[in-house]
């Protein structure tokens, strides 16, 4: 099934562009979709997830506009067709 994902600011430049698409498995979790990212991606390697394979602080992950962990995290299933965004760290003032 096809996903498309969609970065932002520093992860945008890592990926180089702003939206891509990839096929998954049927059974993919949002998971599973960034650790398959961090290993494509040099510039993502370690950024998206922590050690314990969670989605790392200050990280916004949303699936269809809809934060992730306001779902379920990291087990979060995907289906066809579904907008995985991800957004890095913010700062300011």
């Amino acid at each position: 099934m096809q996903v498309e994902l969609r970065f932002f600011a520093t992860f945008r430049e890592a990926v180089g562009s702003k939206i891509i698409e990839r096929d998954f498995d049927d059974d993919v979790t949002v998971g599973e979709v960034l650790e398959s990212l961090e290993a494509e991606f040099d510039g993502l390697s370690g950024s998206l997830l922590d050690g314990d394979g969670n989605i790392r602080p200050q990280l916004s992950v949303l699936k269809n506009g809809r934060e992730v962990l306001h779902m379920k995290g990291i087990a979060t299933e995907l289906e066809a067709g579904d907008r995985l965004s991800v957004f890095p760290p913010v700062a300011g003032g």
